[in-house]
């Protein structure tokens, strides 16, 4: 298994590559720039579900921090006022700072399902769904730069799991525990695939390629007990 450092380096030097070929393409820099630095942070996402200390609340640290970020164009143009803005950043950093993260330290296991690939489809979308911008290319921009740092931590890992020392090579029990659609527990691959399920709804609807689902039950104004029309007509008859 990689070293946190080693997984940091990759996904930065992707990350810097990533912008490159951005900027290349005559991407604007602002976007190219963001893309690179969240795919050197996604490097690390893969390893919120381990329990190995200093890193991990250095990863919760980052990603708390960066998370209301990614909102600040929604909540601007949901009319919120500076100091609104201000409070919602300061409580969505402590709820992913100190709620998610005890989430993660009791419910998940190390090389679990947040070790696969539908996670790192389901950490781009979320991406790509918290962040708006008039551009609608940055989205996918920010989207990306999230899925290929993602990956790069998962393909290190699987690379680590390879013994070519000697003349032949050798697997260790870590081997395909890294890129993988399922996990040992039911629970934890149906729950990934399902919410990737709803995101990738979200995602094509905010694309226009589906549309919302709209419930087709109408509720009448108002309800008439039993009998309504009947006391009414004997209240008459008693006022006659």
């Amino acid at each position: 298994m990689a070293a946190f450092r080693q997984h940091l380096a990759v996904s930065t030097a992707v990350g810097v590559a990533y912008s490159g070929v951005l900027g290349y393409v005559g991407v604007e820099w602002s976007h190219g720039i963001l893309g690179g630095a969240l795919c050197a942070v996604s490097g690390m996402l893969p390893d919120l579900d381990s329990s190995s200390g200093k890193p991990v609340r250095e990863i919760f640290g980052v990603t708390a921090a960066i998370a209301p970020l990614l909102l600040l164009h929604r909540m601007d143009n949901a009319g919120l006022t500076p100091e609104q803005i201000i409070l919602v950043a300061v409580g969505l950093y402590l709820l992913i700072r100190f709620g998610v993260a005890w989430l993660f330290k009791n419910i998940t296991v190390h090389r679990g399902m947040f070790h696969s690939l539908p996670a790192a489809l389901v950490a781009a979308e979320i991406a790509f769904l918290a962040h708006d911008c008039p551009e609608n290319y940055g989205r996918w921009i920010i989207g990306g730069g999230v899925l290929l740092g993602f990956l790069s931590h998962l393909v290190l890992d699987e690379l680590s799991s390879i013994d070519a020392s000697g003349l032949r090579i050798r697997l260790n029990r870590a081997a395909g525990s890294a890129i993988k659609l399922a996990s040992k527990s039911t629970v934890a691959t149906a729950f990934t695939w399902l919410l990737l399920g709803v995101l990738t709804y979200l995602v094509a609807v905010s694309e226009g390629v589906l549309q919302p689902i709209h419930s087709s039950l109408a509720w009448p104004a108002t309800v008439e007990l039993p009998g309504h029309h009947r006391a009414d007509g004997d209240s008459a008859r008693q006022e006659r």
